[in-house]
């Protein structure tokens, strides 16, 4: 089976319609669904594609992923858009679970990045890290010190 998956940007998606899932068929009869992420980073997508056990293959025009019986490409159309097609033991509810998995685990994937760059940047903005604490929901909470300055 074949099923294609339209991305949308969480901001598109709001605008363009109220559910998380929309499908539909292509004019060659192929099932299309349309799923709300926030993937937009190339890197962030291939390193969340990892997280959920994927053999992940990056080139210049698109991102593949396998899974046991499952394959997905991933590419960009001129709007920004994603696009996944899956290949294999898949169908429309199996595909748009991948997809909710792979944006739970790109949500992770933003978030370590978020918080790289703030503790690589904290002392240029005269601010030290005095503790940092993961939660219950996997939130991060950091507390910084502003530093005197002379």
């Amino acid at each position: 089976m074949s099923i294609s998956l339209v991305l949308l940007p969480l901001a598109v998606a709001a605008v363009a319609a109220a559910q998380g899932v929309s499908a539909g068929r292509d004019g060659q009869g192929r099932v299309v669904c349309q799923v709300q992420t926030r993937m937009r980073d190339e890197t962030l997508l291939a390193a969340a594609l990892h997280d959920t056990a994927a053999v992940v293959g990056v080139d210049q025009d698109a991102i593949t992923a396998e899974w046991t019986g499952v394959r997905a490409r991933f590419q960009r159309g001129a709007d920004g858009i994603w696009t996944a097609h899956f290949a294999g033991e898949v169908d429309e509810q199996r595909a748009v679970e991948v997809v909710r998995a792979i944006d739970v685990a790109y949500g992770r994937q933003v978030q370590r990045a978020v918080l790289e760059r703030l503790r690589q940047q904290a002392p240029a903005a005269g601010l030290r890290l005095e503790s940092e604490q993961v939660v219950e929901d996997d939130s991060v909470r950091l507390v910084f010190a502003v530093e005197g300055r002379s």
